[in-house]
């Protein structure tokens, strides 16, 4: 027997390359080399050898509104795809593959997620499709993700393609500021929508889950284009700042206070809304600094908003908050906004208000969508319902607590 080499044994593991292995392990393998334009080509050769053709990548535009295909060798380029009413946008939205019978074979729409944010659609063609099709194109579609996530970080190419319009320099600073737009793990579920899309400003939020913690905050700078951008990029800078150095919510606010208030003088303020949700048993605790109450929202209805002692808003030098505390049922969900969402005025009419803002919030729950599918259609409705236009920075921020527990996730079968 040759040196190194392994003696067969009662418990020996087939070790031998499949032919899904060998699939998969050509994208492995040449990922991290593999320079951005040419992605397209590879996943097509990857389609093709399972019988596949006719390959588009298709992106979620900056409005949620449109998939958008990415152009490239080997990749078919047609026209955007609506996100509400396509096969395509169906598989999107509800995160799971959508197959159409068509002349001459099925044309399959898969989601493409990485940590669960949607990036966005794969779509091809096969003759037929069986089990074994079906589970290597899912896995496939999850590498795929992947890599269009790492290479996003140093091309610009697929910023071009979701955007559908002129963007200010005060949106593009906003956007590279934002974390993925959803997260989902089994205890709980998040996702964020800004307006206007292409010309944000001061608002922004950011969130991260360290262990059993959920932290989110959302910003919201006084003043309008870059002032306001650069003030509420140190604001988010500072919040992520001191949450790494895992203090509490009442000195993380005094941190961005001091931050806000030593960069940019007496006379500018950010209002802000600060976060902690523990996931295994749904504890929530926040300070509010200026914003609008978040809403509670228990069987698809608002039940209750979370109001509690405010502070001043950050850089205006405030007392020590106090903290609030609420603790969740399985299933409930929190809505967080800042005030444009609620301030709006359409032409010619009154104040949009809260009030009305419940209402819209009540009628979309009914669905019973993701929290990225409510969010999407919430954003949208208010927009139709003031007129279409956005005069002021809107964002939305959902939470939705399904307590539980993941460890499960980390035993193979």
């Amino acid at each position: 027997m040759a040196q190194g080499e392994r003696r067969p044994g009662k418990g020996a593991v087939d070790r031998s390359e499949g032919f899904g292995e060998r699939l998969l392990g050509v994208l492995l393998d040449r990922a991290h080399e593999m320079p951005p334009q040419l992605i397209g080509a590879l996943i097509a050769e990857e389609v093709a050898r399972i019988g596949g053709r006719d390959v588009s990548i298709l992106l979620q535009d900056y409005a949620q509104l449109l998939l958008v295909p990415l152009s490239g060798p080997g990749l078919t380029v047609g026209d955007p795809e609506d996100i509400g009413d396509s096969h395509a946008g169906t598989a999107f939205l509800r995160e799971s593959a959508v197959e159409v019978p068509e002349a001459g074979g099925v044309r399959m729409y898969l989601p493409l997620l990485d940590g669960s944010d949607q990036v966005g659609v794969m779509a091809l063609t096969l003759d037929t499709v069986d089990d074994d099709d079906r589970r290597l194109l899912r896995r496939l579609a999850g590498l795929v993700a992947d890599m269009l996530v790492t290479k996003n970080s140093y091309t610009d190419q697929f910023f071009m393609a979701r955007r559908r319009g002129p963007m200010s320099l005060a949106a593009e600073i906003q956007w590279s500021l934002l974390p993925p737009l959803a997260m989902s793990v089994p205890q709980v579920a998040v996702a964020g929508i800004l307006e206007p899309v292409y010309d944000i400003a001061g608002d922004s939020f950011d969130y991260a889950l360290n262990d059993d913690i959920l932290h989110v905050a959302m910003v919201d700078a006084m003043g309008h284009a870059l002032d306001a951008a650069t003030m509420a990029t140190v604001a988010v800078g500072a919040y992520r700042h001191a949450r790494r150095a895992s203090i509490d919510l009442a000195e993380i606010y005094a941190f961005m206070d001091r931050a806000i208030a030593e960069q940019f003088g007496p006379d500018h303020f950010v209002t802000a809304q600060m976060m902690r949700l523990d996931i295994t048993t749904g504890h929530l605790q926040w300070v509010n600094a200026g914003h609008p109450a978040p809403l509670l929202i228990r069987d698809n209805r608002v039940v209750q908003r979370l109001t509690g002692p405010t502070t001043l808003p950050v850089g205006f030098g405030g007392e020590q908050p106090r903290i609030s505390a609420q603790t969740l049922q399985r299933g409930d969900r929190v809505l967080c906004f800042t005030d444009g969402v609620i301030e709006e005025h359409e032409a010619g009419g009154v104040e949009f208000g809260e009030d009305h803002f419940v209402r819209c919030v009540d009628r979309i729950g009914q669905s019973e969508e993701g929290v990225r599918g409510m969010l999407r259609r919430l954003s949208h409705a208010l927009r139709q319902e003031r007129g279409g236009s956005t005069s002021d920075d809107a964002t939305l921020f959902l939470i939705d607590w399904r307590g539980g527990a993941a460890d499960h996730l980390a035993v193979l079968e």
